[in-house]
């Protein structure tokens, strides 16, 4: 009885804990910029103003900024999901020559981190042939840098994704498929009208992954767009820091509007969510 005591209050005293930063932020948000530091650090605002929330859709063009990451986390999450789900299926249930072979080197470049890989991707946008003014041989334009289509493609078919949604295919049995080929469906069909469906938890879980790394990327974006119309929520909240100052009420409003769509994802998804990490196991 005084061990469960003891973890019920060690579990929540962390809770508490973790929580604390969450709540300074709405209540910064909400606070008078003079209340923001004042010593001793007043909790609760004495007045709640929504000036922090103006400030940030007037100050940048931050409805323009949400869009846009939205674009490119849920153009992201489609492509993971359809390349991963399908590459993912062909390892784990098609017999081809190079199978663990070609499983096993995805595996290690999981291992390399992306800072690594960023100079060459960068490099292969910006060359790639017959792409933004680029002739042949990749010369003579920018390749994809600037547009959307730099971000989403790098990470289209990310190494994860097909790890993950491999894992969830050898969970499931070998027997439909092999009754699907005797009568006659072809090998896509199998997978799509078959298969896929089964994965739902695999594929809630994948996008929640994939949605929160998308909507919280600022590094690639940073370097590959230019355009200021076509920055992301990530670099707009950069705004609000300038001549070595912060301005923390805006800023505190602006990241608290930028957590709303991954709050709300895994609320409609949660139950999925906690299926598909029970159900992805480690099996082959």
């Amino acid at each position: 009885m005084i061990g469960k005591m003891l973890f019920y209050a060690v579990s929540i005293a962390i809770a508490v804990v973790m929580f604390l930063p969450f709540f300074w932020s709405l209540m910064t948000s909400l606070k008078p910029s003079n209340e923001i530091f004042s010593i001793p650090i007043q909790w609760l605002p004495s007045e709640v103003t929504l000036e922090h929330y103006r400030k940030a859709f007037t100050t940048v063009p931050f409805g323009l900024y949400f869009w846009n990451s939205l674009v490119l986390a849920v153009s992201g999450v489609l492509a993971n999901l359809f390349f991963g789900s399908l590459s993912g299926y062909a390892f784990a249930k098609l017999s081809f020559r190079g199978n663990k072979a070609m499983f096993r080197v995805l595996l290690a470049a999981m291992m390399i981190p992306g800072i690594v890989t960023m100079i060459p991707s960068f490099y292969v946008l910006k060359h790639f042939p017959l792409v933004g003014g680029n002739d042949l041989l990749g010369g003579g334009g920018n390749g994809f840098l600037n547009s959307f289509w730099g971000i989403i493609l790098p990470g289209a078919s990310g190494s994860f994704a097909v790890f993950f949604m491999r894992q969830f295919f050898l969970t499931l049995p070998s027997d439909m498929m092999e009754m699907a080929r005797i009568e006659g469906c072809k090998e896509f069909r199998i997978f799509w009208n078959i298969y896929l469906p089964l994965t739902k938890p695999a594929l809630a879980t994948l996008g929640i992954f994939t949605f929160q790394a998308g909507w919280n990327s600022f590094l690639w974006p940073m370097i590959i767009l230019n355009d200021p119309d076509k920055a992301t929520i990530q670099m707009g909240l950069q705004a609000f820091s300038y001549n070595y100052q912060t301005d923390y009420g805006p800023m505190m409003a602006g990241a608290l509007i930028a957590i709303l769509p991954i709050l709300v994802l895994f609320l409609l998804l949660q139950k999925y969510f906690v299926q598909g990490i029970a159900f992805t196991g480690v099996k082959g």
